[in-house]
């Protein structure tokens, strides 16, 4: 997967964990919320659709910076995986297979 991305990006880290991909979700629900309740309220007071749609325009792209970046604050509780050689020495889980079918009374 590391040769389809571009020479500079490869050495970025892309994974962001569970929390913070819901605090993300959380504060790019509330920027857009807060931009389109400011941006009607501009709009209205003056008149104009168009410095409505620039306001919240700005608050979309704002809150696309401030969230889809991986930034430090979004890592703050990383998952531990197992090393390949530890993971071999537990057993793999399972699956029970039930032949049995439920019967449909029609």
């Amino acid at each position: 997967m590391k040769h389809l991305l571009p020479l500079f990006a490869s050495d970025f880290y892309f994974q962001m964990d569970w929390q913070g991909q819901k605090l993300a979700e959380q504060i790019m629900q509330v920027m857009l919320l807060v931009f389109a309740v400011v941006s009607f309220g501009a709009g209205y007071v003056l008149g104009s659709f168009q410095m409505m749609m620039l306001v919240y325009a700005g608050g979309v792209t704002l809150t696309a910076l401030i969230t889809i970046p991986n930034w430090p604050f979004f890592n703050r509780h990383p998952l531990k995986w197992l090393d390949l050689s530890e993971a071999e020495k537990h057993p793999k889980p399972q699956v029970a297979v039930s032949s049995k079918k439920k019967s449909t009374k029609k």
